[in-house]
């Protein structure tokens, strides 16, 4: 088992993806800014830190593999979120999935014209800010801290092994 520093981190970890999520769904669903679908992609490492976190504290095995798990993930995070940021900024153009909307089977031309009629959100548009920095910024930012923070968790698993 884990030490009860590397414990305290992941628990702060946890309660940090908590708030996320329930930041990014406030954000969107009671102050009425609309994500793109990189925003939304960018939720995802946090839901899964969330299950993976509860996998390390519920099941005693492969507490090493999950730990690289958890590394992986914020890692993809970092990167989507470096990609986001590069959009934002104008150093990357636009990706076909900034555009592309959820498709759950045979597409209709009612529903085409609907998707069409539809306001896209564009990746490159910030429409909320914290203390001027965009959440892609700062997801950046907390994606890098959690991922130097785990890979001394990692290390010191390998130590205690």
């Amino acid at each position: 088992m884990f030490n009860l520093k590397a414990e305290f981190y992941l628990k702060i970890i946890f309660l940090f993806s908590f708030i996320a999520l329930i930041s990014a769904f406030f954000i969107e669903y009671i102050l009425g800014h609309q994500p793109c679908n990189l925003c939304l992609i960018e939720r995802i490492p946090y839901g899964l830190s969330i299950m993976i976190i509860m996998a390390i504290f519920l099941i005693s095995k492969n507490q090493k593999f999950l730990v690289m798990l958890l590394i992986l993930t914020f890692i993809f995070s970092f990167a989507i979120s470096f990609y986001h940021f590069g959009i934002e900024q104008g150093f990357f153009q636009e990706s076909s999935v900034c555009g592309v909307k959820s498709s759950t089977g045979i597409v209709t031309k009612e529903d085409l014209l609907k998707q069409l009629s539809e306001k896209t959100i564009s990746c490159k548009d910030v429409t909320f800010r914290i203390f001027g920095l965009s959440l892609t910024s700062i997801n950046i930012v907390i994606s890098l801290l959690f991922i130097i923070t785990l890979l001394k968790i990692f290390k010191k698993y390998e130590k205690n092994k």
